[in-house]
């Protein structure tokens, strides 16, 4: 063999080594591409469907929570009316119900979920947590009273909660009107918050379609 056929033979190898070292390049980048992109959109697809639950639970808990509050804020405003006229209003037990859970959230954003979310959409979501682990806290607290100083006592003369002379409120009882204003209160927090989240999720979801 000559040693310029010699060369094109280790040339003709080298090409052939080198152009199938290409292929193997292409091959395992292109089904690394490949897996990125069916992961971006296994995770899309799981975030809009995350934002979309998270949604739903929104727009239902602002519609049930604006008839609540108005409720609320008729019976807080009719109370302090009277109690300000003088007339010594009957104290009724002080309920506050609610199918909120704490897992609910939590069972939507479980497995990593919740960092699939924007930066601006997870700051919404706890802010709006905060608000209600914060209010049911206080809810619970005035009923726990509720239950312990009027409840036993809504059979008593109305003397019994109220001084006759001053018609003011006895100093164990003066938290009921407290209990009815922190009540709308939470309802306009719940309202405020619940509504920020939703405008972040719908914006959200408009960004990434």
């Amino acid at each position: 063999m000559s040693q310029t056929t010699e060369k094109h033979s280790r040339l003709s190898r080298f090409g052939r080594w080198a152009a199938e070292l290409l292929l193997v390049f292409v091959g395992v980048y292109a089904a690394f591409w490949l897996n990125n992109y069916q992961q971006r959109q296994q995770d899309a697809e799981r975030r809009d469907r995350i934002l979309a639950s998270i949604e739903r639970t929104l727009r239902d808990g602002i519609e049930s929570n604006k008839i609540n509050r108005a409720q609320q804020e008729r019976e807080a405003a009719e109370f302090r009316r009277a109690l300000d006229a003088g007339e010594m209003p009957p104290l009724h037990p002080f309920v506050f119900t609610t199918d909120y859970s704490p897992g609910d959230f939590a069972t939507m954003l479980q497995a990593g979920g919740i960092q699939l979310l924007d930066l601006e959409t997870r700051t919404a979501l706890r802010n709006d947590e905060s608000v209600i682990r914060w209010g049911l806290s206080r809810m619970a607290r005035y009923q726990k009273l509720s239950d312990e100083l009027t409840m036993p006592n809504l059979d008593q003369e109305i003397s019994f909660f109220y001084d006759p002379a001053t018609k003011k409120l006895r100093r164990r009882f003066e938290m009921y009107p407290e209990a009815l204003g922190a009540r709308v209160k939470f309802a306009n927090d719940l309202e405020r918050t619940h509504t920020e989240l939703l405008k972040q999720i719908q914006a959200e979801r408009q960004r990434n379609h």
